[in-house]
C-alpha cells in the first residue's frame, strides 16, 4: 500500500502548480475544487491537531500566506521539492482532527541543535486539546513521535541512524502494545551484529503508521474510506522553523 501511495504522489506534484507563462516568473496556482482526502505519511512529518477550525490553527501557528487549496494541491505541493521545502499543507478537517503536513516542520536534531520541535508543540498545547506529532524518513532511518495533552508533553520519542535523539516521558500503552517498549534499550540481551556490536532495533515507518492509527488517524488510509469533500490551506512555514545549530560559549 504505501508504494502505491509513493506513486500516486509523483503524479500528484506534477499537478500541484504551473507556470503562468512559459519562460517568465513561478506564479503558483493551487487548485480550490473541493474534494475527497488524499493519502499521505510515507517520507513525511506532520501533526495531528484535535480541532474543527484549520483557521485557528494557522492562527495559533502563525503561519504566513494561508490560501485556500484542495487536498490533491496542497499533498502533491508539500511532496515537493520545491514547494515542499517552505511549506505547509493544513487540512479540512477529518473526524475532529486537522493535519498539518510538510517536511518544513520542525523536527529533532539532536543536542547541537536548537529544539524547536518542543516549544512548537508546547504553545498548540495552550489552545488544543491533543496535539500529535509524526516523523517517517526511511531513507535515514528517521522516526519520530510525540503526543501533548491537556497542555503537557507527555510522550516524545526520535530514532535516526544515530541513535535515539529525543525521549520524554514514558512509552504510550499503544506503543507498548506494538512492540516498541525495547526501543530505549538499543538492542538485544545476548545477541550480537554481524560487526560484534549490538543489534540495534530500530522502528519502521509502518510502526509509525500503526501508531499513528491507535493515538488518531493513520494517513496512508485516508483515501480507503469514504469522506465528504474539502478544502483546506496552503501557507509558508514561519522562518522560526528552520534548523539552528546551538552557539558554543566563548
Amino acid at each position: 500500500m504505501i508504494i502505491t501511495i509513493v506513486g500516486m504522489i509523483a503524479f500528484t506534484v506534477v499537478a500541484a502548480y504551473w507556470l503562468a507563462c512559459s519562460g517568465g516568473e513561478k506564479q503558483v496556482v493551487f487548485s480550490q475544487a473541493a474534494d475527497v482526502p488524499s493519502a499521505f505519511g510515507c517520507s513525511m512529518a506532520w501533526l495531528a491537531i484535535r480541532c474543527d477550525e484549520p483557521e485557528s490553527v494557522i492562527d495559533v501557528l502563525g503561519l504566513e500566506g494561508a490560501a485556500t487549496c484542495n487536498w490533491n494541491s496542497g499533498i502533491g505541493a508539500v511532496y515537493d521539492d520545491w514547494l515542499g521545502a517552505s511549506r505547509v499543507f493544513v487540512s479540512p478537517p477529518v473526524d475532529g482532527w486537522t493535519f498539518v503536513a510538510g517536511l518544513s516542520l520542525p523536527h529533532p536534531l539532536g543536542t547541537g541543535f536548537v529544539d524547536k520541535c518542543t516549544p512548537m508543540l508546547v504553545d498548540l498545547g495552550g489552545s488544543f486539546d491533543e496535539i500529535q506529532y509524526f516523523f517517517s524518513y526511511p531513507p535515514i532511518d528517521y522516526y519520530a513521535w510525540a503526543r501533548v495533552r491537556d497542555g503537557r508533553l507527555v510522550r516524545a520519542f526520535a530514532v535516526s541512524d544515530e541513535g535515539i535523539i529525543w525521549n520524554k516521558g514514558r512509552a504510550s500503552k499503544e506503543e507498548r502494545a506494538l512492540g516498541l517498549k525495547l526501543f530505549e534499550l538499543r538492542g538485544v540481551r545476548e545477541r550480537k551484529g554481524d560487526a560484534g556490536g549490538e543489534l540495534i532495533l530500530h522502528p519502521t515507518e509502518d510502526h509509525v503508521m500503526r501508531l499513528a492509527s491507535r493515538w488518531s488517524i493513520d494517513p496512508t488510509a485516508l483515501a480507503q474510506e469514504q469522506r465528504h469533500a474539502g478544502l483546506g490551506y496552503i501557507a509558508l512555514a514561519p522562518a522560526r522553523w528552520r534548523a539552528e545549530r546551538l552557539r558554543r560559549a566563548a
